[in-house]
């Protein structure tokens, strides 16, 4: 696993405290697809539970899997005492064991293998259950400030993002992984869906965002404490974020 997909650990409280959660219209919008009652699920890298708690609710026994034991414990002091936690990288998830109405993953899987992704994913699914995989950039909404940070950064940091898994370009309609879903056999009635979303916030909690960052956390310490204050040095005290949530549903076969 790349040695981005394993930093967050280190920040597990600030991961909890800065990053955005999921809205109700995202459990909805998956249930509306699923089009049958999900009783069971599986979620690939939970992270601090910020998207278990969307989908453990009465009703949905939720088994989170998450590599990093930091980010699970945080995990635990906030979903409920019936989530099953499992402390695995995707790769090393059980198959052939168990099978689940959904599969999901919030801004997880583009640190997943590529080799067999979608045939494990295949595997933990009933015929008929769903995958779904969201998440997006949580970026500044003003061009002209989203310029600026870019400069104050530069010379320790070119880019904060990270690329399409496949190479899809930015421009193209569908993006990854529904672009890897569409060729596989495994899936069908492949979609996109985008939920717009937008939050204001203080300069310091957008640098405390920005400190959850893979990009930011690979960084050595006294580089990313300069980075922060040069970033806070050319914001006003409040900004607002473009928190889009590009979400990616295919249906096993």
């Amino acid at each position: 696993m790349p040695v981005r997909a394993l930093s967050f650990g280190s920040v597990a409280g600030a991961y909890e405290r800065f990053r955005p959660g999921y809205p109700e219209e995202l459990f909805d919008l998956v249930m509306t697809y699923a089009g049958r009652p999900v009783r069971t699920a599986l979620e690939i890298g939970a992270g601090t539970g910020k998207a278990t708690r969307l989908f453990a609710r009465p009703g949905i026994a939720v088994t989170a899997s998450e590599p990093d034991a930091a980010m699970l414990a945080e995990l635990r002091k906030h979903v409920p005492a019936d989530v099953r936690t499992v402390c695995a990288a995707f790769e090393d998830l059980p198959v052939g064991q168990q099978r689940y109405g959904l599969v999901y993953a919030a801004a997880a899987l583009h640190w997943t293998k590529p080799e067999g992704r979608w045939e494990r994913v295949a595997d933990w699914l009933e015929p008929g259950g769903v995958i779904a995989s969201f998440g997006g950039p949580a970026e500044l909404a003003d061009p002209e400030l989203r310029e600026a940070v870019q400069a104050a950064r530069a010379p320790y940091l070119e880019t904060d993002e990270f690329p399409s898994p496949d190479g899809t370009p930015p421009e193209q309609e569908m993006q990854w992984p529904g672009t890897e879903l569409r060729k596989s056999p495994h899936f069908d009635d492949v979609r996109q869906v985008v939920i717009e979303r937008r939050l204001r916030v203080s300069a310091r909690d957008y640098v405390g965002h920005l400190s959850t960052i893979s990009a930011y956390l690979t960084l050595p310490a006294a580089d990313r404490g300069e980075v922060y204050e040069r970033i806070l040095r050319v914001l006003p005290g409040e900004v607002e974020m473009k928190a889009d949530i590009i979400g990616h549903l295919a249906r096993r076969c």
